[in-house]
């Protein structure tokens, strides 16, 4: 395996908008974000979940497998970000600029 850096490293992210009308509407939106976190996604914010990878090969196999798991309605929308473009990303809550805080799954060091 090559160098991991901050150009091979990326940030796969699942943003979806799921029908909740039903029961059996909840139930699947409700199973599809457990299927993200049994992937070792952690919620980023409601439909935005986040997963570190080591590269384009494995973000690939993820998106792969998420796809044999999306549900009958709504939207699903997988991207995939360098780790470098990750750090570039501003996080405001109300005003109020937020540190970055990395999941604590891909704390190294």
């Amino acid at each position: 395996m090559g160098i991991l850096s901050a150009y091979r490293l990326m940030w796969i992210m699942t943003l979806f908008d799921l029908p909740t009308g039903t029961k059996a509407e909840r139930k699947e939106a409700a199973k599809f974000r457990d299927y993200l976190l049994d992937q070792g996604f952690e919620m980023a914010q409601f439909s935005v979940y986040m997963r570190m990878v080591s590269g384009k090969e494995q973000a690939e196999t993820l998106r792969k497998r998420i796809k044999k798991h999306l549900p009958e309605g709504g939207r699903v929308d997988i991207l995939t970000i360098t780790d470098k473009q990750y750090e570039e990303i501003y996080s405001f809550v109300g005003r109020v600029k937020q540190e970055k805080k990395n999941p604590e799954q891909f704390t190294l060091f």
